[in-house]
């Protein structure tokens, strides 16, 4: 084992998990969550038919907000390299009990996640060949807010949870290839997809300033377009992957930081110019069928259907590699806070296989909890609009569960800005100095809103029955359903193994200076 892979000091724990990831594959960890090629071909419709055209500007709003909270991890990430990457850092800032429910709900939020982006194969394998809709036949409605689509989704995404699952036990070598492989090919067909439609203009750029194709409403536009922005909110998170994959990551105080900003830029830059490449080339904007087709609707229509249909198998590469690594970070959250007998089961949960090195029953815990997310909605054709929206709530509370603790320990300082130490080659750690504060600031306004935002009761997200009050109010409702439940395994767990030790080293309010990864 080379100076750069010995144990981490400042970790506490013994290096069980084996380090396979370099830097490609830990941006592709960041990037493979976010994966535009996946959530903006899912979610699209769902943005353009609140919005119309305008809601592109969702976009830089949402991106920017993130880019902030990004930067934020990004410091954490140098000064604790450690799996659990939100539980810990929470923990390590606000004490053990508030980390706890931290990860807790990012446990959730990550099953949940996985669940969603499975079923956004049904957004693209029928386009592909109609035989892939299985429920109701080839004759069927594949729209995931019909019947026979919602069901259909749910099978595909059962057979794609078991292929993940197994990849996820393999080795991290072949997760890492896998997710790899994965961001290369997305990488290249957004290229030749915002090329190709950019070369096949209907109407000029300007037609962001417009709101056609909004949905009817006598309300403010603006609440329309805010209900658009769903869509950024979905697709721009999960850059904090890579910070999970910290204790198999070759020299992460070094590659970490820079590859969850790196995932947030490329993300937001390749996700804007699909979307405006798409509302340019749509052939129609106001006949409906962009917001219930989305962009595989765009691609077959304007491509034709070979080369549409062979731009389909890059997404759905993309939707195979994004459901791998959302998957993969949940394992890792799962193992990290086992590990300090916080959780039901934690010895298995815990243990790493000496022969693949990867936490095998982690991996299957979170595989098994978004097949059963999946079941449980069999037949509710609001699964993806609800499941959507409430997965990104929890996640956007997890991230605030670290961004506010961070906020105070900076305040604390007095705007002094936070210590930094020097990263495997002895060079400094990344760090935002004294525009700490101010970006922390905003991060943080921003997050309370997009909350508030996404967990809105809007009957057209959580209740497309139109008449049922709980479905309407499921976010709030399950929010504080998992905060209850969590309140009984904390308490439950605590009694009866003790207070959680954070890798048997004392908990502070206070990010340390990073000590010399070579020293050891």
């Amino acid at each position: 084992m080379s100076a750069l892979d010995q144990p981490l000091p400042p970790s506490g724990y013994a290096q069980e998990l084996r380090r396979g990831v370099g830097s490609f594959a830990s941006f592709a960890a960041g990037f493979s969550f976010v994966s535009i090629l996946t959530t903006v071909f899912q979610l699209f419709g769902l943005g353009f038919g609140f919005g119309g055209a305008a809601f592109f500007w969702t976009w830089p709003l949402v991106f920017a907000g993130q880019l902030l909270v990004a930067l934020n991890f990004a410091q954490l990430a140098a000064s604790w390299p450690i799996s659990g990457a939100i539980f810990q850092w929470s923990s390590r800032m606000a004490g053990t009990t508030f980390g706890w429910f931290t990860g807790w709900v990012m446990i959730i939020a990550q099953i949940l996640t996985v669940a969603v982006a499975a079923i956004a194969v049904q957004a693209v394998l029928p386009s592909i060949w109609d035989g892939f809709q299985m429920v109701g036949g080839p004759g069927a409605d594949p729209s995931l807010t019909s019947p026979t689509g919602a069901q259909n989704a749910v099978v595909l995404g059962l057979i794609l949870l078991v292929i993940t699952t197994l990849v996820n036990i393999i080795s991290v070598r072949l997760m890492a290839i896998t997710t790899s492989v994965g961001v290369l090919v997305e990488i290249i067909g957004v290229a030749v997809v915002v090329v190709t439609l950019f070369l096949l203009p209907v109407r000029s750029p300007s037609v962001v300033f417009t709101t056609q194709g909004a949905a009817p409403t006598d309300s403010p536009y603006i609440w329309a377009w805010l209900a658009s922005s769903l869509m950024a909110a979905y697709v721009l998170v999960g850059f904090d992957s890579a910070g999970e994959l910290a204790e198999e990551t070759h020299a992460p105080r070094k590659t970490i930081p820079k590859t969850i900003v790196r995932a947030v830029v490329v993300s937001g830059l390749g996700g804007a110019l699909l979307i405006v490449a798409t509302l340019v080339s749509a052939p129609s904007l106001t006949d409906g069928k962009l917001a219930t087709g989305g962009i595989a609707w765009v691609l077959t229509e304007r491509l034709g259907p070979v080369f549409g249909r062979l731009i389909l198998i890059a997404v759905v590469v993309a939707v195979f590699a994004c459901t791998l690594a959302v998957q993969t970070a949940g394992s890792r959250m799962l193992y990290s806070m086992a590990r300090e007998r916080s959780l039901p089961f934690w010895r298995t949960l815990a243990t790493v296989s000496p022969r693949t090195g990867t936490p095998i029953a982690a991996s299957i815990a979170v595989g098994v909890g978004a097949a059963l997310a999946l079941a449980v909605n069999f037949g509710q054709s609001a699964i993806f609009t609800a499941l959507s929206s409430l997965c990104i709530a929890m996640l956007y509370i997890a991230y605030l569960g670290v961004t506010a603790p961070l906020l105070v320990t900076r305040l604390r300082r007095r705007g002094a800005g936070m210590p930094s130490g020097v990263d495997e080659t002895g060079k400094r750690t990344f760090t935002l100095g004294r525009w700490g504060v101010p970006l922390n600031v905003i991060a943080v306004v921003y997050q309370v809103g997009m909350i508030i935002n996404l967990a809105w009761p809007r009957p057209e997200i959580y209740d497309l029955t139109g008449n049922t009050w709980w479905l309407q109010w499921s976010a709030v409702l399950f929010i504080g359903a998992t905060l209850a439940v969590g309140v009984i395994v904390h308490l439950r767990n605590r009694a009866r193994d003790g207070a959680i030790q954070l890798g048997h080293l004392p908990v502070t309010a206070e990010v340390p200076i990073v000590a010399d990864a070579t020293a050891s």
